[in-house]
């Protein structure tokens, strides 16, 4: 299947709790710059990190409906190197939701460290493997529960990563401060209602987001 026809599945949104967590991932940069996100989507990820750039170029391997017709948009096969984007033009990087589509996740990711310029920031964000929903999904089916073959995962979710992995591409990719927070919002087993307020961290978060300095 290509990349085009995966990224039509992907709907290009994500639910408001992962475009939070990225916000508060990003509350400590003190400078407002030039910010890339790569999987952009519909654009939804702009409102919640406004206060953090001066500029927002979106990044996307088709145009969703939605995407905001005052933000920039360059069109890029995600599963190819992005070589018409010049290394180090951006202060921050973050890739929502994107990276469980795509082929090749260290390759991709080493695109990102290209873009970022030094000191900058590179977050990721993608499942959770390491969710109770998750564990209890891939004892009982034998696969994690956002890569089952149904509507809006599998053959759209690809690539399943674990925390350790992103950890380890990060760092191979040679970036430093790396670390990982969670979503804090999870569905609960055995049914669609959410965790409770309290209940966060790991075992109760639908997704995370891995974030490292170059």
């Amino acid at each position: 299947m290509n990349t085009i026809i995966r990224a039509e599945q992907s709907l290009g949104t994500s639910h408001t709790a992962i475009y939070q967590m990225v916000a508060r991932a990003l509350s400590s940069q003190s400078s407002p710059g030039v910010l890339l996100d790569v999987g952009c989507g519909s654009g939804n990820l702009l409102p919640f990190v406004s206060q953090c750039c001066d500029r927002y170029i979106g990044i996307d391997t088709i145009r969703y409906a939605g995407f905001p017709t005052q933000a920039e948009l360059i069109l890029q096969d995600l599963d190819q190197p992005m070589t018409k984007l010049p290394s180090q033009m951006a202060d921050i990087v973050v890739s929502v939701e994107t990276i469980e589509h795509l082929e090749n996740p260290r390759a991709f990711y080493r695109e990102l460290v290209r873009l970022v310029k030094p000191s900058g920031c590179v977050i990721v964000t993608t499942p959770n493997q390491l969710s109770l929903l998750s564990k209890l999904t891939l004892l009982l089916k034998n696969q994690f529960n956002a890569f089952q073959e149904a509507p809006g995962l599998y053959p759209a979710h690809i690539t399943a990563l674990l925390e350790v992995d992103l950890i380890r591409i990060a760092r191979e990719c040679g970036l430093s401060e790396v670390r990982v927070q969670y979503s804090d919002r999870g569905r609960m087993p055995f049914g669609s209602h959410s965790y409770p307020a309290l209940l966060r961290g790991r075992r109760f978060s639908d997704n995370l987001l891995c974030f490292g300095i170059k």
